[in-house]
């Protein structure tokens, strides 16, 4: 499990849940496994909360106050935590995602947000909140290209893509967006910052059908994976769970264009966009 890492409880809401969830757990005389036993958590998991790697969740917020007799601390200071530009579901694998220095990820209906074009994101959340506010709308594109910021970087994160061919296909805001898009894509490609393969129709069956899949790699912190719903989402960190979907991602790659190939494919789409857009 985890071992002890040096917080600055000022630095974070994050860091302070942490610092006083290690400070009181030792003063009760509680190892990591025995404070978890209750949650139904594992002690990697209490030395994660502990470190700041993961997020206490509410609920656990409330046991953590009833076990340790910490007066309503931890729930005062978990509603902090709230506050994020994510949905729930989304909130800390964000935050795992910016510390990450290798994501893969299966996409199998739209590119993934930190790909994502200005005029492609907002497509997105207009079609999926047709009754949200312009204003709104600009609040989740402007966090959506943020989080891309991480690719500013020119080495790290390195992220490896495989796009579902319907992905491509997918017409989302018309044929111009489209077609920026996936310019967009293997610009980022070229120029070596990412990885991008293209799993064809022609494939089949594959091991990825029941959905979209993320997996993050740290310097220090166990690998996590995430699995993507409508409007929900799993974080997960099991090591038995994530080699699992490790396997299921290799299996998917294993059935993927080469990027080489994966990009003369996309460049084509667009361009079949561009001809699309001229006819309008």
């Amino acid at each position: 499990m985890p071992g002890p890492r040096k917080l600055d409880p000022s630095s974070s809401p994050r860091a302070l849940l942490g610092a006083e969830l290690r400070h009181r757990r030792e003063a009760a005389g509680l190892s990591q496994t025995e404070l978890g036993a209750p949650l139904f958590v594992s002690g990697s998991f209490i030395g994660q909360l502990e470190s700041g790697v993961r997020r206490m969740q509410m609920d656990q917020a409330v046991k953590f106050d009833e076990l340790l007799g910490a007066d309503g601390f931890f729930v005062r200071n978990c509603r902090a935590l709230k506050k994020s530009k994510y949905p729930d579901h989304f909130a800390e694998a964000a935050e795992a995602e910016a510390r990450a220095t290798e994501i893969k990820e299966y996409a199998p209906q739209l590119i993934p947000g930190l790909l994502q074009t200005e005029a492609y994101a907002r497509a997105v959340f207009e079609a999926g909140r047709p009754t949200a506010t312009d204003s709104v709308i600009d609040d989740l594109v402007a966090a959506r290209l943020e989080r891309a910021q991480i690719l500013a970087d020119p080495t790290v994160p390195m992220l490896w893509v495989v796009l579902d061919e319907a992905v491509l296909r997918r017409t989302v805001g018309g044929p111009r967006t489209m077609a920026a898009a996936l310019r967009h894509i293997v610009g980022l490609s070229r120029q070596r910052r990412i990885i991008v393969q293209v799993l064809p129709f022609s494939a089949g069956g594959h091991a990825a059908m029941g959905g979209g899949l993320k997996l993050m790699s740290f310097p220090d912190e166990p690998p996590l994976a995430y699995l993507d719903g409508l409007g929900a989402g799993q974080l997960l960190d099991d090591p038995a769970t994530v080699s699992s979907y490790e396997l299921t991602y290799d299996l998917v790659v294993a059935n993927a264009i080469p990027p080489a190939a994966s990009l003369a494919l996309i460049e084509s789409v667009a361009e079949d966009y561009d001809h699309e857009a001229e006819q309008l």
